[in-house]
């Protein structure tokens, strides 16, 4: 008992030393190059700073390009907002309906799910596409971009998580006179807040560091979004370490937020599924 209870402890204490290191060091790192001058902060190295300018560094990010990263955060927040409201809705529809209605359409349309996860986006067909329709370099197309590129895993983890929800449920709700809407949105939906916190948390975060969609799909400063921003910062002949690092340790701030508070939420979220369906 009492080996078993060294064994334990010592594993333990290897994944916090392993967590320290793939999580803490890289944002060590980062944290003194946002610290340090531009001449000690181009040598790149794990140091700490010869002369502290934190808050140097942080006013000349913010008024960076008359303050482009404000309106990049604003534009980074309406991209999220936008894009996971689309996919929470639309996947939990998809899902409750092909975890619960049986159709000769179900086995195409799990192919295409499975198909959104393995096929890689394709770029130029899309930019063709939102070109076509008048939403190319607009914040609605990029919108409609983002949800599309995360609706099959989302899918996914609400068809999983409504196979735990009893049919009976269903069924009282049928002989008590309630529709399919009004079942999906007064019964289903309000039993699927754990899938649903997991899908918000982990698609926003994937969402607002994105970087090459808005690169390809939102191109110009006024649509710019926080990842772009990296590029202010650093060219061909000239590049501010120091405020890169900085721009970078404001970027990183929200996620890591998000993972703190939610990500108890998270793994009950991704797990449940596999209890039953």
């Amino acid at each position: 008992m009492k080996r078993a209870r060294t064994i334990a402890w010592i594993k333990g204490l290897v994944a916090i030393v392993v967590t320290a290191v793939v999580f803490l060091v890289p944002f060590a790192f980062v944290l003194l190059q946002a610290a340090k001058t531009p001449d000690d902060a181009s040598n790149l190295t794990f140091s700490w700073p010869t002369h502290w300018q934190f808050f140097q560094n942080l006013r000349d990010v913010l008024a960076t390009n008359d303050g482009l990263i404000w309106r990049a955060f604003a534009n980074s927040a309406i991209l999220t907002v936008g894009s996971v409201t689309i996919m929470v809705i639309l996947a939990a529809m998809v899902g409750y309906v092909l975890q619960r209605k049986a159709s000769r359409l179900n086995p195409v349309i799990n192919f295409f799910v499975l198909a959104g996860l393995i096929v890689p986006p394709a770029v130029v067909p899309t930019i063709w596409l939102l070109q076509g329709v008048g939403l190319f370099k607009t914040m609605f197309g990029m919108i409609l971009v983002e949800a599309t590129f995360g609706l099959s895993f989302c899918i996914l983890l609400f068809r999983a998580f409504v196979g735990t929800i009893p049919r009976e449920l269903d069924e009282a709700a049928v002989l008590d006179g309630a529709g399919p809407i009004r079942l999906f949105f007064r019964v289903i939906l309000p039993l699927l807040r754990p899938v649903i916190v997991t899908v918000i948390v982990v698609q926003a975060v994937a969402v607002f560091n994105d970087f090459a969609g808005p690169l390809y799909f939102l191109p110009g400063d006024e649509n710019a979004t926080v990842q772009l921003t990296l590029y202010q910062f650093q060219g061909q002949n000239l590049s501010f370490y120091n405020l890169l690092f900085m721009d970078i340790l404001l970027i990183t701030i929200p996620p890591l937020v998000a993972y703190i508070f939610f990500n108890r939420q998270i793994v009950a979220g991704l797990t449940s599924g596999a209890v039953k369906g």
